[in-house]
């Protein structure tokens, strides 16, 4: 079998030294199992191993290897599907309970970068930005919206004020998150990996899980060996195949592409995004992009679905990067790789247990950086006894994609097709 490498990302090649971890190739026995060590197994492991529990994280590449390693680096509050969405469908209670949690995310990174001095080039502040009167209307009334639950760090911007945020004139206005901010996200994954580690946790690398006996104790099984364990926490998201084949029903993976420039001179960076936040546009196939600590102009875009790599990652990027930002025609673009994300047909996350003792969570839909860290922190409460806030995703309904997995993709995109469209028209 080949060992899962990194990919030829900007992030791999900035990332810090990390030691060697083993990988699995005997029986042993924990308390808590985590299949995958990218945001979701690590947030979760790190707060059970706080609490003094013995947990083994199984990867099957290495720490950060999926979306938690090749992302946008954007921290992005709320959900996928904001928060009045989720009122339309639940009962004001259930909702109040979930909003609550969905300025949290940002926080907890926030707070394991001082802890554990975790050096990610963590970055404050976070724009989106309205390309029509349509979307500024519904800026303005997302405003309201988290208002509402109490979140008080937004601020309105008229086309004036964005080209002070960002040099380009794409944009009518905006709403500027004072909460959001942007990371480096290897570099994340690989400081929370050794703050695990230095709780008491295990991280087997190159250890993908094969199988996974059911029942208290469960067995989870590699190529190699197997882990015994009272608790399984299955965290691999986009990464995780058919290894479950009623979570991969209800789910569906999707690939986004990114580009990195060369570095800028300090004069053309600070002309670009002044204020070096990160920003995303309002469209359904949005743009995403922001300084990196070098420098350089990282700009993502796009969604292919069913996560097919496409041939020619450049030449759908850049022209994206080169309609914002015109001025930079002449500068070379030295990486471009793809990952994939888990999108679900709500496009809310899908959390939930199997059994009485295998707990899951999923389908962040493209907000994973924060939805991810909030997750590890209910998982751990519920595996604690705690249920009120997973409960509160849990109850969450979910249903699988229309025609299955045969059609699932096609259908998709012909919603994409139509949602894009919407929004060129500016309808």
């Amino acid at each position: 079998m080949t060992a899962l490498q990194y990919p030829a990302s900007y992030y791999a090649a900035t990332a810090h030294s990390q030691p060697d971890r083993p990988t699995l190739n005997a029986d042993i026995e924990t308390q808590v199992c985590v299949i995958g060590a990218g945001y979701t197994g690590l947030s979760t492991a790190l707060h059970l191993a706080e609490q003094g529990l013995q947990v083994v994280v199984l990867e099957a590449g290495q720490v950060g290897y999926g979306a938690s390693g090749r992302n946008g680096g954007q921290i992005v509050n709320s959900f996928s599907r904001d928060l009045d969405v989720i009122e339309r469908q639940t009962s004001r209670q259930h909702a109040e309970l979930l909003g609550r949690m969905a300025f949290e995310g940002g926080q907890i990174i926030r707070e394991r970068v001082k802890q554990y001095n975790i050096q990610c080039d963590l970055k404050e502040g976070g724009l989106f930005a309205a390309l029509n009167g349509k979307q500024l209307h519904e800026l303005q009334h997302q405003k309201l919206l988290w208002q509402r639950y109490g979140y008080e760090q937004t601020q309105l911007l008229d086309a004036a004020a964005m080209r002070e945020q960002v040099q380009s004139e794409r944009y009518l206005g905006g709403l500027l998150d004072h909460g959001g901010g942007h990371i480096h996200p290897l570099n994340l994954a690989l400081g929370e990996a050794a703050a695990v580690e230095q709780q008491g946790g295990v991280i087997y690398e190159h250890s993908a899980v094969i199988h996974i006996e059911r029942g208290n104790p469960a067995v989870v099984h590699t190529q190699k060996g197997s882990v015994k364990a009272d608790t399984v926490v299955i965290a691999g998201n986009a990464y995780l195949g058919q290894l479950i084949p009623e979570l991969a029903a209800k789910s569906m993976p999707c690939g986004s592409q990114i580009i990195t420039t060369a570095p800028l001179d300090e004069d053309t960076a600070r002309a670009l995004i002044p204020h070096d936040i990160c920003i995303e546009d309002c469209n359904y196939l949005l743009d995403y992009y922001r300084l990196t600590a070098d420098r350089r102009l990282l700009y993502g875009g796009g969604v292919i679905y069913g996560a097919r790599d496409p041939a020619d990652i450049m030449s759908l990027v850049r022209p994206k990067m080169l309609k914002t930002f015109p001025q930079l025609a002449q500068i070379d673009i030295e990486y471009a790789w793809t990952g994939n994300f888990l999108m679900t047909l709500s496009r809310l996350p899908q959390m939930g247990r199997l059994g009485e003792n295998i707990y899951y969570s999923q389908g962040c839909s493209g907000h994973g950086v924060t939805f991810t860290h909030v997750a590890g922190r209910v998982l751990a409460e519920a595996i604690q006894g705690q249920y009120d806030r997973y409960d509160a995703f849990a109850q969450l309904k979910h249903y699988p994609f229309p025609g299955g997995r045969l059609f699932r993709v096609p259908f998709t995109a012909l919603g994409a097709f139509y949602y894009d469209m919407r929004d060129k028209l500016g309808i």
